[in-house]
């Protein structure tokens, strides 16, 4: 079994690896670790649904994945995350199209945005990388169980650590907004899914899991202001941790892992980083590992019960 690690590639992580048979569904597949998860995956053969909210955005990321790989199998489909009606349409289409799936990879997000709202009234950072996904799944969930054994893989993030989920204030109605407060909420949410996730469709031959790309300069960062990224720098500082970069290629190598790699058969609702399981740890001066809160299942029951209340499914 090869070792990969914090500056593996994608490429790296799929050599030998014969994709071709697998229909993997990607979000936020128009740009950075959306369109170099959709490469790579692509390269090795599989049939990839690049799902975007833009699809003349879209459209170029595929000619340039085509570019490089003229065999590649890409279809897009619009969605937007920030809207549950939208997910129910872009969910009932690909289940008529499709009926089964191999693995989904949600991969979209936003990040420290200013305090807004989803079409649905939902703080947007809550409500597009969680509630949103969150809907995507169980409604494609049909589709994975009957491609079992298959996948869900959930991007998460190291800001999973800013703070934890608040199942009684998700909507910053008592609580300031605080920019990274809310990514690191919307976040940590995003690792529970994974758990959740888990305990529920694991008989059913899916697997969870939640993935921590690592520092990527990509359009995740676009509300990235010279004081916000002064802001995030100064928290890296005051928790005594070393920070570094990673390119795009090493950023979704992860998810490409969580995707496919044999060697986590068995390890369900594991949180991910740097092409490995990372340990449980409430360290806060530690670089790696997951808060033990961001992968607590009965924290995961209480999100799942709330989760689908917000999007009608109860």
């Amino acid at each position: 079994m090869t070792t990969f690690g914090f500056s593996s590639t994608t490429d790296d992580v799929l050599t030998g690896h014969d994709l071709s048979g697998r229909h993997i569904l990607v979000t936020g597949g128009s740009t950075g670790l959306g369109e170099e998860t959709s490469r790579a995956l692509a390269a090795h053969g599989a049939t990839v649904t690049m799902a975007v909210r833009d699809l003349a955005r879209g459209q170029a990321a595929a000619d340039r994945i085509r570019a490089a790989h003229p065999d590649a199998d890409l279809t897009l489909r619009q969605v937007d995350l920030a809207s549950l009606a939208n997910v129910r349409t872009f969910a009932d289409g690909f289940l008529a199209d499709h009926g089964t799936l191999d693995v989904l990879i949600n991969n979209a997000g936003i990040m420290a945005c200013p305090q807004g709202t989803t079409v649905d009234g939902f703080e947007l950072q809550f409500g597009t990388n969680h509630l949103g996904h969150f809907l995507l799944g169980v409604l494609l969930a049909p589709a994975l169980v009957a491609g079992a054994p298959s996948r869900l893989v959930s991007l998460s993030s190291r800001g999973h650590a800013f703070a934890n989920v608040d199942l009684d204030d998700w909507n910053f109605e008592r609580t300031t907004y605080e920019p990274f407060v809310a990514y690191g909420r919307a976040k940590t949410a995003n690792a529970l899914f994974a758990v959740g996730f888990q305990q529920r469709y694991d008989g059913a031959g899916v697997q969870a899991f939640s993935v921590h790309p690592g520092g990527i300069h990509t359009e995740l960062g676009r509300h990235m202001t010279p004081e916000v990224i002064q802001t995030l720098m100064a928290r890296v500082a005051d928790s005594g941790r070393e920070f570094a970069w990673k390119t795009i290629p090493q950023g979704a190598a992860t998810s490409v892992w969580a995707a496919t790699a044999a060697e986590l058969d068995g390890q369900g609702g594991a949180y991910l980083e740097d092409c490995g399981v990372a340990a449980v740890s409430d360290d806060e001066s530690a670089n790696t590992g997951v808060r033990a809160y961001a992968v607590d299942p009965d924290a995961a029951d209480r999100l799942w019960t709330l989760s689908e209340r917000l999007v009608g499914l109860t």
